[in-house]
Formats: structure tokens, C-alpha cells, sequence
């Protein structure tokens, strides 16, 4: 009998992580005292398995949210943890530092680790708030997206796993330029592709050997831009959520917003509105992508089919939510979406109300609504997967 899926749900103030099965909500696993970064989320790694990072321990941990025991292996990383990312296998990860609660970036660490071995090192980049993948084979290679100056590095992980003690300063051995406002990162297993978000669209590399070269860019098609990268590894699609609309934060009820898909194989790019306020983050269902839109005017959960047909679904308000005349990030609830592309379930949090809403993508219905027992402050994190559900094919945490 195949399992159910499991909503990996983490409330990274309180300091817990909760394994519920979906949509009934049972607890099959419980951890405390577990800070996980919400900025570097979780990475889907093979058979079901996810990457996290406990930021106040300085560890990524590997979690079987299947299992008899939630926590496989912890590894001690740099913290604040601010990307993470593995190679296609599953095998080799790499953790980048940045903000954390600080006002600006202040950490050049990045940690790279065997997750067969066991063994990890940690070496000194380049201080700033660096993207990043990780591309396998015979010789993976890491590369980092930096910004102000913007550029791509490449380093050969092998090098960087063989480093000394004491945290040396490394120099990569490739770069390829970019704009100095790069904010978004994927990778396409399929094509041997990296991609990067800036203002001016989405900036393509491919592997040559060692190095990358340089494979044009993708235009955004608009005037507004995205700050966020995924790949939807079954059809072979990149998605963005495009913000337009005034620069400042106070003015974010007026933000319009876009969802952005682009066909690898067919090169094919097209834009759905999807109204004004706070959309950010996505998940991917079955057949259905979810956004949620934050506005003080009522949220609502989107729900866009392969079709192109758009769902609206209200959401209950947050006590805290997001208010005109203030930003949607400093002291305020927010929302996490998280979905599996092989289930038709969509789990939508209400943060500081300790709720979880559980949909069916396929009819807009809640199905459940489950409180885990934590107020999810900040709108937690979460991530929804079943055993086989190829999400290990977008190797970027998310």
C-alpha cells in the first residue's frame, strides 16, 4: 500500500516541526526545539526524503517524513542559513549564509556537504546573500549567484570539500557576469541549464565541462520582474511570480502581480493576472499551481490550471495581517502554500491562528482544517510530499 502524503510543517519562531498526514491531519512525527531557516526552506531529496536547516543549531538536517524515524542524519553547517541546494542524485549539498536577523549581509561562509559520507566543509566566498545550485556528474560543480557585483562562480565541489581546517577564503575558477540585482535561482536537470532571475529576465547558462556558458536571457515579456525562481521538473517549466506597480513597500496593496511560465521545450513564455497585494511564494499540485495572495482587502488562494483557467478561493483573514500604510514583511502574519505534484491536496497556513487549510486543488473545497498545536507566527513553512512524487527533480530548496 502506497503512503499518504505528509505536510512537513515548521514554526520556525516556536522552534518545532510537525509531520501530518494529509487530509486527515494525524501526527506521525514531532520535533522540538528545531529553529528551521524559513528564507533557505525545505529541499526535496529522493524517496520522499527533505533537506532543512536548523538555524539556531547550525545543522541540515536530512528528515524521512515516511519513516519510523523523522531525522535520518544532522551535519553541522554555517548559519544563518540563506540557500540550500543539492545535485540532481540527492548526494552533494550546499548551504549559503546571509541576512538572518541582521540589517545587512556580514557572513562569507558557505558550507558543502557528502551526504553518503557524512563529510562537509565550510569555506569563505564572498559576503553578500549568494544563490545557488549544484550541478552532478562525475565532477559536480557549485555555483554561486552573487549580486553587487553580479556574477556566477563556478567551483568544483571537490575542491571545496577538500579544504583545510579553519575556513579558508576560496577563489572560484569561473565566473559569468550578471546584473548587479540577480534574486532567483534554478536549475534544469533535463537540459544541464542554471537560470537567474534579474531585473532584465531570466539569464541562462549551460554547462561546458568545468565552467558555464552563457545561454541568453529570457525576457520577462513585462515591466515588472520576478524575484523568485521554480522549476516544475514533470513538464519541463519554469514559474515566477512577476511584481510590478510602485517601488515602495508602503504602497504594496497596489503591487500587481503576474503569474510567469516558461516551456523549456518549447521556449514558449505566458503571463496570467492575478490581481494586486502580497503574492510571492507557489506550489505545485498535480495539475493545478497555487499562489496565495496576501491584500487587505480579503486574500485568496489561486489555484492556476495546466489549462490556464484561474480558481479564486477566500481565505479566512489574519489577526496581524498586513496593513496600508505598512510593509508586508516587519512584525506581520503571513501565508505558506505547499503542494505535491503527484496529489491534487493544497495546504495553505494561517498565521498566528495555528491553522493549516487543506484544499482540494481539483474543486477549490476545504477539505480540512488542522491545528497542529503551534500559533505558526509568520505563517510558518511547509512543505507537502508523497514517496514518488519527482520533486527531488527541482534541486533547489524552496
Amino acid at each position: 500500500m502506497t503512503a499518504g502524503p505528509r505536510l512537513l510543517l515548521s514554526d520556525h519562531v516556536a522552534g518545532s516541526v510537525h509531520v501530518l498526514t494529509v487530509p486527515d491531519g494525524v501526527e506521525a512525527h514531532r520535533l522540538s526545539g528545531r529553529h528551521l531557516s524559513e528564507h533557505a526552506g525545505f529541499l526535496a531529496l529522493p524517496g520522499g526524503r527533505v533537506a532543512c536547516v536548523d538555524d539556531r543549531r547550525g545543522e541540515l538536517l536530512v528528515l524521512d517524513p515516511f519513516g519510523a524515524e523523522p531525522v535520518v542524519a544532522a551535519l553541522p553547517v554555517a548559519v544563518p542559513a540563506e540557500h540550500l541546494a543539492c545535485d540532481p542524485s540527492g548526494r552533494w549539498v550546499a548551504v549559503t549564509t546571509g541576512l538572518g536577523r541582521n540589517g545587512e549581509p556580514w557572513s562569507d561562509l558557505l558550507t558543502v556537504a557528502d551526504l553518503v559520507t557524512g563529510d562537509a566543509a565550510r569555506v569563505r566566498v564572498r559576503v553578500g546573500e549568494p544563490g545557488v545550485t549544484v550541478l552532478g556528474g562525475g565532477d559536480p560543480l557549485v555555483v554561486l549567484r552573487h549580486r553587487e557585483p553580479g556574477a556566477l562562480a563556478v567551483h568544483r565541489f571537490a575542491d571545496l570539500l577538500a579544504a583545510p581546517p579553519g575556513c579558508p577564503p576560496v577563489t572560484p575558477h569561473a565566473r559569468l557576469p550578471l546584473p548587479d540585482d540577480g534574486h532567483g535561482d534554478a536549475q534544469a536537470p533535463h537540459c544541464g541549464r542554471v537560470f537567474a532571475a534579474t531585473g532584465e529576465g531570466v539569464h541562462r547558462a549551460r554547462r561546458e565541462g568545468g565552467t558555464l556558458a552563457p545561454d541568453g536571457v529570457i525576457p520577462w515579456g513585462s515591466p515588472a520582474r520576478g524575484w523568485y525562481l521554480r522549476l516544475d521538473p514533470l513538464r519541463r517549466t519554469l514559474w515566477s511570480t512577476l511584481r510590478g506597480g510602485p517601488a515602495d513597500p508602503l504602497r504594496w496593496p497596489e503591487w500587481t502581480n503576474h503569474a510567469w511560465r516558461h516551456d523549456l521545450d518549447g521556449d514558449r513564455t505566458t503571463r496570467t493576472e492575478l490581481g494586486t497585494g502580497l503574492v510571492f511564494r507557489l506550489a505545485l499540485a498535480r495539475d493545478r499551481t497555487a499562489f496565495t495572495r496576501v491584500h487587505p482587502d480579503g486574500d485568496e488562494l489561486l489555484l492556476l490550471d495546466t489549462g490556464g483557467s484561474l480558481r479564486r478561493v477566500p481565505l479566512p483573514a489574519m489577526d496581524g495581517a498586513p496593513r496600508r500604510g505598512g510593509t508586508p514583511w516587519e512584525g506581520v502574519q503571513r501565508r505558506a502554500v505547499a503542494a505535491s505534484p503527484a496529489a491534487d491536496w493544497v495546504a495553505v497556513t494561517r498565521g498566528g491562528h495555528g491553522e493549516v487549510h487543506v484544499f482540494d486543488a481539483r474543486t477549490g473545497e476545504e477539505a480540512a482544517r488542522l491545528r497542529p498545536g503551534t500559533p505558526l507566527q509568520h505563517g510558518g513553512h511547509a512543505m507537502l510530499r508523497t514517496p514518488d512524487d519527482g520533486a527531488e527533480g527541482d534541486p533547489v530548496g524552496r
